[in-house]
């Protein structure tokens, strides 16, 4: 599997897109337009360990809401996804076996050579 979750609106997706020069057998999902489903979130889980590690904690509603101060379970980092896109860290990458979460510059720099290597 060959796919990026990521937001058409954010500058730094599409940054991150256009540095990884994705071939054109890679799914591209826009997750306003295109919720994450249910079974997709439990496919990254399992690639990544948790829910909480798809979680963004620098999401403006994480603030908003006072999550901050709520000792969060994994079904809440669950259920939070799945109700708001801006609570999945984006992008997140899926190459084969491989996830990537986020966009910082070690893992950017880890996807390029894990595409390289694809």
């Amino acid at each position: 599997m060959k796919k990026i979750y990521y937001l058409k609106t954010c500058s730094t997706c599409q940054r991150i897109i256009k540095a990884l020069n994705l071939s054109k057998d890679f799914t591209q999902q826009d997750l306003k337009t295109t919720p994450i489903s249910a079974s997709d979130l439990e496919v990254l889980k399992s690639l990544s360990g948790s829910f909480e590690a798809l979680f963004s904690k620098r999401a403006k509603l994480y603030k908003e809401m006072g999550l901050k101060n709520k000792m969060l379970q994994e079904a809440d980092y669950r259920q939070y996804i799945l109700e708001h896109y801006t609570f999945l860290k984006r992008p997140v990458l899926v190459i084969e076996d491989q996830i990537f979460v986020g966009n910082s510059p070690k893992i950017i720099a880890a996807a390029k050579l894990a595409l390289t290597n694809a």
